[in-house]
């Protein structure tokens, strides 16, 4: 698939389909940085200061339209959570292009590829090929100066060409590193995909026993390193009992009335410090007039910490339950009986990279190296499932820009920022694989 060059920028307001080639005026000289250094002495230092960087880096500078119009080519393909397959065969060919080594498509849907080092340990370098929005959502792209508006565009698939750029970047300058690096196009990442990509990744897939370090690109926040992988649980919980006319068969049991007990219960539950629990979806019954036989609500519930995570499940499923079994005793079961079924359908498990492991040094002497002041954070991104099986495993931003998950999500291509965005990844893969 050819790459889409950058859009020229149109009138305010104006959307665009096809995207234009238009001059980018990009950064000269890695020395022009106006960065922060590296602590003295850095493993990132040490990477930066050699010419392997430095070649790699200036051809990142002149790969930027190149990379962009990538991303904008990806971005294109709809890639709902579950239907990533037709986006995943154009990235397999993409990495194919550049010349990888076993470049494939795995039992869960995953793209991977290695480029060759001595094969002391292996670096995962991730982004996920699914987004939130539907397979028929308008995928316009629109312009506006720097800023570039397209669904998907920043999360993720601006990642996905991150990775392309890093690896041609490193084949431009001949780097040469210690563990093998493995690109990876991950499925399952957004909604109820529940990381099923990177559990398989890390579960049944072939390099299970290899991945020593894992770097996950996702988010648009430069100064952000996510360390700390906040954990689910998700819950659709079904009411059912034998519904009946509203006047008729008044004095049945109701599967609204039980699950209106259970989340005033949930409602009321007291959580552990740095846990949440939420109801966040609630549908049942079809007409006005008819008693239902279905009432459903989805609940979400979060924390770094397993042990709470695994209480407040138990606390969860004690109180749907109970709801069912107190509106088979308030009302008639003359008719029928409420059931209670809770289903999970999401647990992304917990974890934390400690702060004073080597790549979270990594991680922030490469975001200072370029300008930007490290945060360490907490989220839910890939990285939660190396991190949960002891694996060290940071998030970092694959673009700048805003706007996840909406319509108005975007992406930055100011080609200073840009520029030193790149780059960050760049020094960070490096340092992370023993450039």
């Amino acid at each position: 698939m050819p790459p889409v060059p950058i859009a020229a920028k149109p009138r305010e307001g104006r959307s665009v389909r096809v995207p234009s080639v238009v001059a980018v005026c990009l950064v000269s000289v890695l020395a022009a940085i106006a960065a922060a250094p590296a602590a003295a002495d850095s493993t990132v230092e040490r990477v930066m200061g050699g010419p392997a960087f430095q070649a790699a880096a200036a051809h990142l500078d002149g790969d930027r339209e190149r990379i962009v119009g990538e991303a904008i080519a990806l971005q294109q393909i709809p890639a709902p959570n579950g239907q990533e397959a037709r986006k995943a065969a154009a990235f397999a060919e993409l990495l194919r292009a550049q010349g990888l080594s076993d470049v494939a498509i795995d039992a869960e849907g995953n793209v991977t590829a290695v480029r060759r080092g001595e094969g002391r340990g292996m670096v995962a370098v991730v982004a996920h090929l699914d987004t939130v929005f539907a397979a028929d959502a308008d995928l316009t792209v629109r312009r506006d100066g720097d800023r570039i508006y397209a669904p998907g565009l920043a999360d993720d698939s601006h990642g996905l060409a991150v990775l392309l750029g890093l690896a041609r970047a490193l084949d431009a300058a001949g780097a040469r590193h210690e563990a093998d690096i493995l690109f990876v196009g991950s499925v399952g990442e957004e909604g109820l995909g529940d990381l099923r990509g990177v559990k398989q990744l890390l579960g049944a897939g072939p390099y299970r026993d290899r991945i020593t370090r894992f770097i996950a690109l996702d988010g648009t926040d430069p100064g952000e390193i996510v360390n700390r992988g906040l954990g689910s649980k998700r819950y659709r919980v079904t009411y059912t009992g034998p519904g009946g006319h509203s006047y008729l068969a008044f004095g049945i049991v109701n599967p609204v009335y039980a699950l209106a007990k259970a989340t005033n219960r949930l409602a009321r539950l007291r959580v552990p410090r740095g846990s949440t629990l939420s109801v966040g979806v609630v549908a049942g019954g079809t007409v006005v007039n008819a008693i239902p036989t279905r009432a459903e609500m989805q609940v979400d519930m979060r924390s770094l910490k397993r042990a709470h995570l695994d209480a407040l499940e138990r606390r969860l499923l004690r109180i749907v339950r109970r709801a069912a079994r107190d509106e088979n005793r308030a009302r008639s079961t003359r008719a029928g009986r409420i059931e209670v079924t809770p289903l999970k359908v999401g647990d992304r498990p917990s974890g934390t990279t400690k702060a004073a492991d080597p790549l979270v040094r990594i991680a922030r002497d490469a975001v200072a190296a370029h300008g930007w002041t490290p945060r360490l954070s907490t989220q839910s991104t890939d990285a939660n499932v190396p991190m949960s099986r002891g694996i060290p495993a940071v998030t970092l931003a694959s673009g700048i820009g805003g706007g996840e998950h909406s319509t108005d999500e975007h992406l930055d291509i100011e080609p200073d920022a840009h520029g030193r965005q790149l780059r960050m990844n760049l020094a960070a893969v490096m340092a992370a694989a023993g450039a």
